[in-house]
């Protein structure tokens, strides 16, 4: 198989992100397998690598996905968020809220502040 090209790469990674956009996960994940294959350091492929797995209904290679990049960079918000995703959908709540929790920790946007079910901060106590 001949060598692929830094150039080839790059096209079929912004192919897998029109893909996923189109909502065509699996060819999205095609697309990257190489990439990855060759890159297998490269964080921005691997996690829309997941998010292609998430949205083709398959939970587990998204899972080891997610769990990558958080190797990686465990800072990674959206990682724990979308982690926490696949495996509520994948019928691990418990395992979820801890990730929803990271999240919301890391970064307190509120969806993910929703999903972690924190509360709301109250008003300031009156004197």
């Amino acid at each position: 198989m001949a060598e692929r090209s830094p150039e080839t790469n790059v096209i079929d990674f912004r192919a897998a992100e029109h893909l996923l956009a189109a909502r065509d996960p699996r060819g999205a994940v095609q697309l990257l397998d190489p990439v990855i294959a060759a890159h297998p350091e490269n964080t921005a492929a691997r996690l829309l690598r997941a998010r292609a797995f998430f949205l083709a209904a398959q939970l587990r290679p998204a899972e080891l996905e997610f769990q990558i990049i958080l190797e990686r960079e465990p800072d990674n918000a959206f990682a724990h968020f979308a982690l926490a995703r696949t495996l509520q959908r994948a019928g691990r709540s418990d395992e979820a809220l801890r990730h929803f929790r990271l999240a919301a920790a890391l970064d307190p946007r509120p969806e993910y502040i929703e999903a972690a079910r924190f509360e709301p901060p109250t008003g300031a106590e009156e004197a």
